[in-house]
């Protein structure tokens, strides 16, 4: 499963073990074609969580992070960035990359 998370939120719960944000947007084509790719990933991995943020409705946390482009996918492990990822990553790619920081 996949949890929508805010600005308020974003902290608390990115900070344990590897979480993948996606920032994303409705309006975003490569969004909707990264998002099926999260989906399966987040049903297949029990050793990630896997989060989302809408960057229209939660402006404070992409600003942050300077997040210019979307969609974003940030690796965290135990709440410090480990990875930054701008535009569609392909699954196979993403597993292979989140696999370099699960145990």
């Amino acid at each position: 499963m996949v949890d929508a998370i805010t600005d308020q939120n974003f902290e608390e719960e990115t900070s344990n073990g590897v979480v993948l944000t996606d920032f994303w947007a409705t309006w975003c084509g490569p969004c909707k074609m990264q998002s099926p790719v999260i989906d399966q990933l987040a049903e297949e991995r029990q050793d990630v969580k896997f989060t989302k943020m809408d960057v229209d409705q939660n402006q404070e946390t992409p600003k942050e992070l300077g997040i210019m482009a979307i969609p974003t996918l940030i690796i965290k492990k135990d709440g410090k960035i480990v990875d930054r990822l701008t535009g569609y990553t392909p699954k196979a790619k993403l597993s292979q990359i989140l696999d370099q920081y699960t145990d």
